[in-house]
């Protein structure tokens, strides 16, 4: 029979072994324990040979992730963890553990946004019938609107897929997995209105169609599409005599949330491209000459520079931008290609090419 000195005791050591193994933080403590890692005879002669406590363990995955921005995590090489026996000196034991500890830690991959395209200039493979309306990358493939086909290319622009798709096709963007394209099924720059304007959404990877949603607010002709901080925002067409430019907001799932004015004076047909890149908008307009309007964040005009992004502009990393151009050859089809650039007050872009020799 227990002696009853015994029992308080035994109770709590039960008690503790309770909590420990089935509440949360239990969970968690024993899934990242010295116990988990060395074993019972492994945390004996850790303790014997540094002379310290083992339950002192290395800082955890999760705050070496905070501590070290924004990859991804993935599983790190798998090694033995070698335990220094009795007759090691301490100095070096530690050494030993504290290494173990770090080939443990996962690798940090860059994150896709971290990612970014190397050539300066790439051709989009194949002739298409009608010109192209806007580029969009998620750092691993470029998507090319080309009005009525969609198209997909790798980093040095050769084809992966592409697909018909109804006439107007305009601008696009690229978000979670998903192409969202700006479609006017109707006419465009007309005062009457008379669009038929949509968002289109595609899955990245087939090209699927996956939804269409109605934005009748972009009352000219939707032609182009950016999005920022959960929301998307539409630009289109423009008749003649009005002398602003004009943005509709939607949400997520494509509820209408405001409309938004733009000081720019007319531009010809409106606003053909946009993006959120570098901390303001960028928005390609046709004309004679062609003209970038940026704005900032609230769509105050921070610069207006005859320079040419209407057939595409998208965001990098780095502080750089990717400019889209194109040309059609009659019954030969139309081509096109996207070059890297690099913001300039001055100009609004210059291309990485030109800056080099500088």
């Amino acid at each position: 029979m227990f002696s009853t000195t015994l029992i308080p005791p035994l109770r709590n050591l039960c008690m503790g072994f309770f909590l420990l193994t089935f509440s949360s933080v239990g969970k968690e403590i024993l899934a990242s324990s010295p116990m988990k890692t060395y074993g019972a005879e492994g945390l004996k002669r850790l303790s014997s040979s540094t002379g310290k406590d083992p339950t002192r363990f290395p800082v955890s995955w999760e705050t070496f992730e905070k501590e070290n921005g924004h990859g991804k995590l993935t599983d790190g090489p798998s090694q033995p963890h070698s335990i220094p026996l009795s007759n090691t000196n301490p100095e070096a034991a530690r050494q030993t553990e504290f290494k173990a500890a770090h080939s443990r830690r996962p690798k940090i991959e860059p994150s896709p946004a971290s990612e970014h395209l190397t050539d300066l200039k790439v051709q989009c493979e194949g002739t298409y019938q009608h010109h192209l309306q806007g580029v969009a990358t998620d750092r691993q493939s470029i998507f090319w609107s080309f009005t009525t086909t969609l198209v997909k290319t790798d980093q040095k622009g050769k084809l992966i897929k592409k697909k018909s798709v109804a006439n107007h096709h305009g601008d696009l963007c690229f978000q979670n997995g998903k192409i969202y394209v700006a479609v006017n099924l109707g006419k465009f720059n007309d005062p009457k209105g008379n669009a038929d304007s949509w968002v289109y959404v595609y899955h990245a990877e087939t090209l699927q169609l996956l939804a269409r949603h109605a934005v009748p607010e972009a009352f000219h002709g939707a032609g182009g599409i950016g999005y920022r901080d959960q929301m998307f925002f539409v630009v289109g067409g423009l008749p003649d005599d009005v002398q602003e430019n004009f943005i509709y907001q939607y949400d997520s799932k494509f509820k209408f949330q405001k409309k938004h004015v733009i000081r720019s004076g007319h531009t010809h047909l409106g606003i053909q491209t946009a993006t959120f890149a570098h901390n303001r908008w960028w928005f390609g307009c046709y004309g004679t000459p062609k003209i970038l309007i940026t704005t900032d964040a609230e769509f105050r005009v921070q610069g207006k520079h005859e320079i040419d992004c209407s057939l595409g502009v998208e965001g990098l990393s780095n502080g750089r931008l990717l400019i889209a151009s194109g040309r059609c050859e009659g019954k030969n089809g139309c081509q096109g290609s996207i070059q890297t650039a690099l913001p300039d007050k001055r100009a609004g872009f210059r291309f990485e090419k030109d800056s080099e020799k500088d």
